[in-house]
């Protein structure tokens, strides 16, 4: 073996209208953690999908412990000792998880499936990464987060000389992040090579050996992490002076409310019970909160996707009964989901399809649609949005996380509601993209639209909010008037507030 397990050397790839890759290399030595950084769009995902075996290099080589080889499937790849763990996760989910672990290498008794030992198998793979889980539980039943670790245990069993990691803790807590870089400081003393793709800053300068960054599909550098701040990876990502991570804010919310909640309750006792709060016009309100906190389910309730059991909503003054998201829709409201991909963006659709799905009505005259202006609105709105996009009809999946968000905010903003709902709206999104979709954002309020912002980044709920709403356990523990004044810290003890009440009431 020598230096390097993998090199991938001048790799190019190229789509119809776009350069994705061109003459871009990697090389990654054994038992080290390698970040490959990058705006959305850059070309990270493809670079891996050509080492995965997913798309084939228009030129170049890879060669994996001093071979050269040509991967031309998953298989071939995994048979090469190469796992990558997607950072959207496709479980098949009414089988148990060890049987979507051990999907294709089932454990045999003759000619029948070996279930007693598979349950041992999976046993004793979790034990080496430190989960307990029981083998035999459904995938549907297990949170996001579990699923992410468990997929992380599925590479693990591929005895893994190279593993792929993009995005891995978009979905995890402190903690379960914590567990995860443990299992990588394992891996890394075993020999395994891991290339870990993240937006997170803090996490690469904290676990990563060396740092590769991409810019339009281009070679920037590689450098020793140890050299690296964030204001410098973040310049050499964007190519940009990005000291400001947050545009200044150029407009006054009014003081009067659009928005007044008065002590809802979901009917499921561990959801959010007896919330009340007010949205002001022209303003940005952020929900924080620890995973758990039920800021997801609030923001549902409030867009008629869950039952709200008791408690009011007014709107302008006016009592609304959502039941509904036509409901909702009509009342003036848009949701953002947290998982664009999952139930945001319509991936096999093209971008036209996604704009004006939610406004089809204007576009029809006796149910005949009226294509020319279908097109026109969605070309308009993602003028204004600054999507980047060969043309209209391309498919949604193959545009960057950062221009799917941007094309979801064009789809609501055709309907003209008055509130917005933003769950998460820049996660697994760059530096670079990021600042678009706040910029977006204060160009809303200017308009006089109102935000209510769930994001579990701390930064972010600081800079981008003008007032903070902290949720624990399914309660409001504080609402911040100026979030300027208050730091991360504060900030975090309203986040615990209930958690820490009723561990001193049991002791």
């Amino acid at each position: 073996m020598g230096e390097y397990v993998l090199e991938m050397r001048n790799i190019c790839k190229a789509f119809p209208g776009i350069v994705a890759l061109d003459g871009v290399d990697l090389k990654v030595k054994p038992g080290s953690v390698h970040a490959l950084m990058g705006e959305n769009g850059a070309g990270k995902s493809t670079l891996m999908k050509c080492l995965f075996g997913i798309y084939h290099e228009d030129n170049g080589e890879i060669w994996v412990d001093g071979e050269k080889h040509v991967i031309n499937s998953t298989k071939q790849a995994l048979d090469l000792c190469i796992s990558m763990i997607h950072q959207e996760q496709h479980p098949i989910r009414h089988r148990p998880i060890m049987e979507n672990i051990w999907l294709g290498r089932f454990p045999k008794k003759g000619i029948a499936v070996d279930h007693k030992k598979m349950v041992a198998m999976t046993n004793e793979l979790f034990e080496k990464v430190g989960l307990s889980i029981d083998p035999r539980t459904l995938a549907k039943d297990l949170s996001a987060s579990t699923l992410q670790l468990t997929e992380i245990a599925k590479a693990v069993s591929y005895n893994s000389k190279i593993i792929i990691m993009d995005e891995p803790t978009s979905s995890l807590t402190e903690n379960e992040t914590a567990h995860l870089f443990t299992i990588i400081c394992k891996l890394k003393a075993e020999g395994c090579a891991i290339i870990y793709i993240s937006h997170r800053m803090e996490e690469i300068l904290e676990i990563c050996d060396k740092v590769t960054i991409l810019r339009d599909g281009k070679l920037v550098g590689t450098w020793e992490s140890c050299v690296l701040t964030t204001d410098m990876i973040i310049q050499h990502m964007v190519a940009r002076d990005m000291t400001h991570r947050f545009p200044p804010k150029q407009y006054i919310p009014a003081s009067d409310p659009i928005l007044e909640v008065r002590d809802i309750s979901s009917p499921i006792a561990k959801s959010f019970q007896n919330v009340s709060f007010e949205l002001r016009k022209g303003e940005i309100l952020g929900i924080g909160g620890l995973v758990g906190a039920q800021r997801t389910e609030l923001v549902e309730a409030l867009f008629g996707l869950r039952p709200i059991v008791s408690g009011e909503v007014l709107k302008e003054g006016k009592l609304r009964r959502v039941r509904n998201a036509r409901d909702a829709k009509r009342s003036g409201f848009a949701l953002l989901t947290e998982e664009r991909r999952r139930n945001g963006i319509l991936g096999i659709l093209p971008i036209l399809d996604n704009t004006v799905i939610a406004s089809q009505a204007k576009f029809s005259k006796f149910g005949i649609l009226n294509e020319a202006q279908r097109k026109a609105a969605a070309n308009k709105a993602c003028k204004k949005l600054n999507v980047k996009m060969p043309n209209i009809q391309t498919l949604m999946k193959n545009l960057s996380g950062g221009n799917q968000q941007k094309v979801l905010f064009a789809r609501w903003s055709l309907t003209d509601p008055d509130i917005f709902i933003l769950d998460e709206p820049t996660r697994g999104i760059d530096v670079g993209a990021k600042y678009e979709i706040y910029l977006i954002m204060q160009e809303l309020v200017k308009q006089g639209k109102s935000i209510i912002m769930i994001t579990s980044e701390m930064p972010e709920l600081i800079g981008i909010s003008d007032r903070i709403m902290v949720m624990c356990e399914g309660r409001v523990a504080g609402i911040i008037e100026d979030a300027a004044q208050f730091t991360q810290v504060d900030i975090m003890r309203l986040a615990t507030r209930f958690m820490s009440v009723s561990k001193t009431g049991a002791e």
